[in-house]
């Protein structure tokens, strides 16, 4: 009898794995739809401070911008998986990744590069290099020959290619310009999902640091250590809410996107929770929930603070 209940009971280690695993996925599979709302900002700049908007153009890239950030979540999967990133602790009770997850992302990248190549067809040759620089971020962040990610370059490459890449290549999708005075202000937006897309990033890597560093890893928070690492997330999103005041005060952005440091109290949040738990990975996981929220309340107050442009100007 003894024995039996020994068969079928679950062992505290393999629940502790499955914790593991499914908080790993809803992390991971936050910047699945994270991408979306960089995207959705460079739409809403164009409308509301530059009066143009194309429904055609905004659906088909973002079409492509969906199959982009499938192929960034195969690939992350896969690479992850073959450097044995997820099995450092259990590698007898994880599976090895299907080669089948890789040949999703290689499809979904060359969907990506088609609707690319359309795009630049119709709207001129900035949106090739856009979508060309993304795409290099995107395939090379955990794959071989380059790894951003192992060279301590990752949360960089993730800060430029969800801020940035993303709102300037959504803004030219509609304006078609590709000049100092069409850029220079919605660059000064970007930074708002650029640095705090890079603070989730931190944030991300720093209950797996202990796998990071074994697989040679070399992250941020591999190379500044998991105490310095919270200071810098915290320092990065608090960065995103200090634009939104100074982009205000030079009249860059409109008063009503004050409305996104209602975030603030999140990020507290998060820096309260993260000062005592950092070295245990499953307490730390209210600081990733409170992050992830502040940067989805900073983005979208932020965007629909730009909507209300064209009321304010009558």
């Amino acid at each position: 009898m003894s024995e039996h209940v020994q068969t079928y009971a679950p062992r505290p280690s393999s629940l502790v794995i499955l914790l593991g695993r499914l908080a790993s996925l809803v992390r991971y599979r936050f910047f699945l739809y994270a991408g979306l709302l960089p995207y959705l900002l460079g739409a809403a700049w164009a409308w509301a401070m530059l009066g143009t908007f194309d429904g055609t153009l905004f659906w088909i890239g973002l079409g492509g911008i969906v199959l982009s950030v499938v192929g960034v979540e195969a690939f992350n999967e896969y690479f992850d998986s073959r450097m044995g990133t997820d099995r450092v602790f259990d590698p007898e009770d994880t599976p090895p990744m299907s080669s089948a997850v890789l040949w999703l992302g290689v499809a979904a990248f060359a969907g990506a590069l088609a609707v690319g190549l359309y795009l630049t067809w119709l709207t001129g040759w900035p949106i090739l290099l856009y979508a060309g620089l993304g795409g290099m971020a995107a395939a090379f962040y955990v794959a071989p020959p380059i790894r951003f990610a192992y060279l301590g370059l990752g949360e960089t490459v993730i800060a430029l290619s969800y801020g940035p890449l993303m709102v300037l290549g959504s803004l030219h999708l509609q304006v078609q310009r590709f000049d100092a005075d069409v850029i220079g202000p919605a660059l000064l937006a970007a930074l708002v999902p650029g640095f705090l897309i890079m603070a989730l990033a931190v944030t991300n890597a720093i209950p797996d640091f202990h796998q990071d560093r074994l697989v040679g890893k070399r992250n941020l928070v591999v190379r500044l250590g998991r105490a310095r690492a919270v200071w810098l997330y915290n320092g990065l999103a608090a960065l995103a809410l200090a634009v939104v005041v100074v982009g205000v005060a030079g009249g860059v952005f409109p008063w009503p996107t004050l409305a996104a440091l209602a975030a603030a109290p999140l990020l507290w949040r998060s820096l309260q929770c993260a000062r005592t738990t950092w070295q245990t990975p499953r307490a730390f996981l209210p600081a990733v929930r409170a992050i992830v929220r502040c940067y989805l309340v900073t983005t979208v107050l932020f965007t629909l603070g730009l909507l209300s442009q064209p009321w304010l100007a009558g």
